[in-house]
């Protein structure tokens, strides 16, 4: 397996923590639940994503979502049978299985909300840049006789 050392990319930045403990944990995540369960992740447009989950054998109740510390974080719990007698399965396709599937979500990303139907889960997302972190034009304005503040003469 090989390891990648990212430090030299965090020795010149500061608030950039996130990223490199993102970075870590995407090198470190466990291949034998990757995949379960199935999901697609769609660009609507230019500020809407959607989430789209297969969640096959699943009720609503069985089925949270939650975000925390910019983690998107979707819980599925197997509900026991309702009769409690065991089920023997002579061949079991849907894997109904207990999940815990996190999302990394930028800063920027907001969760619009969630939806469940015919077996999907689908939650709703939109890119919403703060009216301070949008680009911006600074004027720059030429005063007779004034110096900018903080300006020193090299004379």
């Amino acid at each position: 397996m090989t390891t990648f050392d990212f430090s030299p990319f965090f020795r010149s930045t500061i608030g950039f923590d996130r990223m490199a403990h993102m970075l870590d944990t995407a090198m470190n995540l466990d291949e034998t639940t990757a995949g379960y369960p199935p999901y697609n992740i769609e660009k609507i447009d230019q500020e809407l994503y959607r989430i789209t989950m297969a969640v096959a054998g699943f009720k609503r109740d069985d089925l949270s979502i939650s975000t925390h510390e910019g983690s998107l974080i979707v819980v599925g719990t197997a509900s026991k049978p309702e009769n409690g007698e065991r089920v023997t399965y002579i061949h079991r396709g849907i894997a109904k299985r207990s999940f815990n599937r996190r999302f990394q979500l930028a800063d920027s990303i907001k969760v619009l909300g969630a939806s469940f139907e015919d077996g999907l889960l689908y939650v709703d997302l939109k890119r919403e840049i703060p009216e301070e972190l949008k680009p911006r034009s600074i004027e720059i304005q030429e005063v007779p006789g004034k110096k900018a503040i903080g300006h020193k003469s090299l004379g």
